[in-house]
């Protein structure tokens, strides 16, 4: 099924039809000869079409790697949503530090960033890119259109089953908006694109519309373990409700973790399980995980490269004395590190997640830039599970769980331990299976009782580079503040609190400069 949808992906790479540039109001037409009519005229341009929503999650552009990229204004190769998304989460955080000298790259970690940083502004048009995809397509894919271009039967039913999972695409795009900025423009397939500057949607806004249209959409997707590899079904409509009521108190200030725990039992209940080695999670051949992961951005090194995704998690991770096939990879771009903090949380050597390189690499940080400075870290290897080497030496083939089953343990967890009801055993349980595939099965890692602290490096231990330390740290009251420090937070050897207004992100300037409508985030 994974190959299936990169064949698709190919195909799609030619409909610059709807290749749009996110500039000023973030909703224009191509000034092309390719129409809408001419684009969806056909099943096959619907089903084009559509898998254009998820490549634009793995892919920067109509050609790739390089060449007419779907961002203005930003190095395609720094465009993917991954890569993007990867730095805003991981590296102002503890888990994560960069050696390179890119403009404004440096910022996230010293904590220093603006309103014009080039990746916060990539981010940012990234996702109101994938919104705007997913608005067209939406629109183009209703009942009467679909009709009126004289698709019936089959053809028009899975243009329906498309068209639900665009929904949740959009939803999913507008909670990184909500997470990361707060607030931004809002507009949806009711809205004539290029007429029209989008209202701006306030944090509660995009929170209520989020949780209500992944409701709404919850009976149309298919079941649980159904759909293709990659692809939405309920769980994933689930999980992403699990982990947005984790989070509802930081975005609304009322506190979700009923719903939380609810949402996070149904995706546990549909019949996943932990694969038996955690070393498996990220490696080249891991869309064999289909028994934890439950929704995907699918990477291949042949059919869909780019320099974003895991490609960059395999080659910016790899440098120093590493040889590159220590991550997989024909040679390192030696830029990602971590912290001492996340080694020193693995304080029983058994703990087989513990996946770092040491040699000629030491645990401080004296200077962010030399990457021999902070341990590297392995977790993403262009291996297979027998130890051959992926399709590619230069782009990955390891796919990038969205959403996995572990992270449903721990939202469960936490949400009961914060009030959320629900049933103690089976919390100690969850926390232990994931203890007892760390320790390669063993018990002797599992305990006794369980505290927010220790849901807190729990996460830490097993979600590490997956995307979740910022949130994560914002929600326990800790990226911003004194109670909890770590080397060069702030731009201080080590560690210094900062002004609260940095647990949002802003809006970037060029867009609150062309939208009349947007109210910049404060402190910015």
């Amino acid at each position: 099924m994974k190959q299936n949808i990169f064949f698709l992906i190919t195909s799609a790479l030619i409909l610059s039809g709807i290749s749009i540039s996110c500039n000023k109001d973030l909703n224009r037409l191509p000034t092309n000869d390719i129409t809408a009519d001419s684009v969806y005229s056909t099943p096959t341009g619907y089903k084009q079409a559509f898998v254009k929503l998820y490549a634009a999650f793995g892919l920067t552009g109509n050609q790739g790697p390089a060449g007419n990229g779907d961002i203005q204004g930003i190095d395609e190769g720094f465009s993917d949503f991954l890569r993007l998304y990867f730095q805003a989460q991981e590296l102002p955080t503890d888990e994560a530090v960069i050696a390179w000298g890119d403009v404004g790259i440096q910022d996230f970690h010293n904590m220093n960033w603006s309103s014009s940083n080039p990746f916060l502004q990539g981010l940012y048009y990234r996702c109101y890119y994938q919104i705007t995809l997913c608005n067209d397509f939406i629109r183009q894919s209703s009942d009467d259109k679909v009709s009126g271009r004289g698709i019936t039967g089959n053809d028009a039913t899975d243009i329906k089953k498309y068209r639900t999972e665009a929904r949740f695409l959009r939803a999913y795009q507008y909670s990184i908006v909500m997470d990361l900025f707060g607030t931004g423009p809002f507009a949806t397939e009711t809205d004539v694109l290029g007429s029209f500057l989008p209202k701006q949607a306030s944090r509660t806004d995009l929170f209520n519309y989020v949780t209500s249209e992944l409701k709404a959409i919850d009976p149309d997707l298919a079941a649980p373990k159904t759909n293709e590899y990659g692809r939405a079904d309920q769980a994933a409509d689930w999980a992403l409700l699990a982990r947005t009521y984790l989070n509802a108190e930081v975005y609304t200030g009322t506190k979700k973790y009923d719903s939380a725990m609810i949402y996070a039992q149904k995706v546990i209940d549909a019949g996943y399980s932990l694969v038996p080695d955690y070393r498996w999670l990220m490696l080249a051949d891991n869309n064999l995980n289909t028994d934890e992961f439950i929704m995907t951005i699918n990477y291949d090194g042949i059919h869909s490269q780019s320099f974003g995704g895991t490609t960059y998690l395999t080659h910016a991770s790899n440098g120093g004395s590493m040889a590159g096939l220590v991550t997989g990879v024909g040679g390192g771009w030696a830029g990602l590190r971590t912290t001492k903090e996340l080694p020193d949380l693995f304080t029983d050597p058994n703990d087989e997640r513990a996946e770092f390189y040491t040699a000629g690499q030491s645990l401080d940080i004296a200077d962010q830039t030399q990457f021999p400075d902070g341990y590297a870290v392995t977790k993403y290897r262009n291996l297979k599970r027998d130890g051959t080497q992926g399709s590619s030496l230069d782009f990955a083939d390891v796919d990038f769980p969205l959403f996995r089953l572990a992270e449903m343990y721990l939202i469960y967890d936490e949400a009961f331990l914060r009030g959320g009801g629900g049933d103690g055993v089976t919390a100690l349980s969850y926390f232990n299976k994931l203890r007892t595939r760390a320790y390669g099965g063993s018990t002797a890692g599992n305990v006794a009782a369980i505290t927010l602290d220790m849901i807190l490096d729990e996460r830490s231990r097993e979600l590490y580079w997956e995307g979740f330390r910022r949130t994560d740290l914002i929600r326990y009251g800790k990226f911003t503040t004194d109670a909890y420090l770590w080397p060069w937070k702030g731009g201080v050897a080590g560690g210094k609190a900062v002004e609260d207004f940095r647990n949002l992100y802003p809006i970037p300037a060029s867009d609150v400069s062309a939208n009349t409508n947007l109210i910049q985030n404060p402190g910015y």
